[in-house]
């Protein structure tokens, strides 16, 4: 098939990209690289089923494709908060561009979606059928509301236009590529522990997040993808819970690290509690995570050692 991948030069997608490949379909990599590395996809481009397009999916765009995964967006607070119009502009008019195209050329699409759509969660772990508990005018909205935003017009497309979509909501996810000034924790903890620095925690470390391996986050987008009669939208993450100071401390031991852990105050609307329920995906889908947190952590960590000239980590 021909495949056009929205932000198909970030974390997410430069992975995405590579499995598509793998499966020798046709990849239209689109990026405006606000956030995205052309040292993501610099193997890539050697391969003659791989087209790389410079655009801003707030303009439109005429492509002929038969599946579109759209993933532009910014996805780090300190990335989507740099310029809170743009983020929203681009969920939101961004969706109605390639839905647009979608309906045109008949391509099935699916929305990358995002756990933060469930907000400061009063329910544990999040299930789909969870409407969220989201702050529309705090900082974050920008993201929150636009990926929600996304999700209606997605559904409005299909009730009313008969538009193939998917929706997948995706929840942390992590591994090689990931950008290094994101702000996100994995990225933070690992750098810092890397360099023996303070390990920055935000609060007393009590609150938790769930940690996916991305090569399992992938594959289970392309299962989503492929699913027929099945629009969504489904978790994708993992639901083994973590503190933040255990995760802290499990990387000071991956990286053979002398750094201390420090406190500082909790950000704005920071979820105290992050956690899928997979079951659906496990039920429809025939997915669940495979890789281990400290393999994966490990994997990372050498990643970003080989980036910034350290010597390798601990296994």
């Amino acid at each position: 098939m021909r495949i056009l991948v929205t932000g198909g030069a970030g974390f997410l997608g430069s992975h995405l990209c590579e499995r598509l490949l793998g499966e020798g379909h046709d990849v239209i990599c689109l990026d405006n690289f606000f956030t995205g590395s052309k040292d993501n996809i610099i193997h890539l481009m050697d391969n003659h089923r791989f087209e790389l397009v410079r655009h801003d999916i707030v303009e439109p765009i005429l492509l002929e494709v038969d599946r579109i995964y759209n993933l532009a967006c910014p996805a780090s607070p300190v990335h989507y908060q740099y310029n809170a119009v743009k983020t929203l502009k681009t969920s939101v008019m961004g969706a109605i561009n390639m839905l647009g195209m979608a309906k045109r050329v008949k391509a099935r699409i699916l929305q990358a979606s995002t756990s933060e759509v469930y907000g400061d969660p009063q329910v544990h772990p999040q299930t789909e059928a969870y409407w969220g508990n989201v702050n529309p005018i705090g900082i974050r909205s920008c993201y929150d509301e636009g990926k929600r935003v996304a999700e209606t017009l997605m559904m409005d497309y299909h009730r009313q236009n008969r538009v193939d979509i998917r929706i997948i909501r995706i929840f942390n996810t992590y591994g090689p590529r990931m950008a290094e000034n994101d702000g996100r924790v994995v990225s933070n903890f690992i750098l810092q522990a890397l360099r023996n620095q303070d390990i920055t925690v935000y609060g007393d470390g009590s609150q938790t997040r769930s940690f996916c391996y991305v090569s399992d986050l992938v594959d289970g987008m392309c299962r989503m993808m492929e699913c027929d009669d099945f629009t969504g939208p489904v978790n994708l993450g993992n639901p083994v819970e973590n503190t933040i100071l255990e995760f802290a401390e499990k990387i000071i031991t991956i990286t053979g690290s002398r750094s201390k852990v420090i406190f500082k105050p909790l950000p704005q609307d920071d979820p105290k509690q992050r956690r899928p329920d997979i079951s659906l995906a496990g039920e429809r889908l025939g997915w669940k995570p495979r890789v281990e947190l400290d393999a994966g952590l490990a994997t990372t960590a050498e990643y970003f050692a080989a980036r910034i000239g350290k010597g390798a980590v601990q296994r």
